[in-house]
């Protein structure tokens, strides 16, 4: 797949520091280096949605193109890491508010498949979840993050195009400058390259508010 060399609009979260990062050896979880600064985070994404499988909690083979025509939040996650579960709840507000307009809320987590379920039941997480160890890492490296520190979200339009990445717990005023430009491209209101300048401005803004208020 032709990676689109854009800034990943990659921000660190007020948590940055708890983001973790995962490999997997045999089935086993290895010690990893503490999170990478944003900036040496990889700056180009895939150009669209990539198209890897992985098992639902059913055990079935889905793919992100089951979900042709929605604008997607593809979320890495997992069990072990606390601003994932932290950002759950959000990730289902999120789902519940812009899903009738044609956004869908996907969680890839790159973890034990029995522990996902147990916690998904746990959580009560509603929004369709992606389970693999590797395979999952692999996915995220499809999307061109050969890194990953957790968490990180993916945002496409509805013609599946990749649009952002943030890296870090996600936040609602962060989520609303991200969502708001997409919902931007879909009624043609802006371009994938307009909306990424939109978004990388709504970012610095917040955060130059954020670092004020601190």
């Amino acid at each position: 797949m032709r990676p689109l060399a854009i800034a990943a609009l990659v921000v660190a979260a007020a948590a940055t520091g708890a983001a973790a990062y995962l490999a997997f050896e045999n089935r086993a979880r290895l010690a990893a280096p503490p999170p990478a600064p944003a900036e040496s985070q990889p700056a180009a994404l895939a150009e669209r949605i990539p198209g890897f499988k992985l098992t639902d909690r059913d055990g079935n083979l889905r793919s992100l193109a089951d979900w042709q025509g929605k604008s997607l939040i593809v979320n890495f996650w997992a069990t072990w890491c606390a601003p994932c579960r932290r950002e759950i709840p959000l990730l289902g507000a999120l789902q519940e508010q812009y899903g009738p307009d044609g956004f869908q809320v996907i969680g890839i987590a790159a973890d034990f498949r029995e522990k996902v379920l147990a916690y998904a039941d746990e959580a009560k997480i509603g929004y369709p979840l992606l389970i693999g160890e590797q395979d999952a890492l692999d996915a995220a490296a499809a999307f061109g993050v050969q890194v990953v520190g957790f968490p990180f979200t993916v945002f496409s339009d509805s013609r599946g195009r990749v649009i952002a990445c943030h890296v870090g717990e996600l936040t609602q005023p962060v989520a609303g400058a991200i969502l708001g430009a997409v919902e931007r491209v879909n009624r043609g209101k802006a371009s994938p390259d307009q909306a990424r300048s939109e978004i990388s401005a709504a970012l610095s803004r917040l955060k130059g508010n954020a670092d004020t208020d601190g």
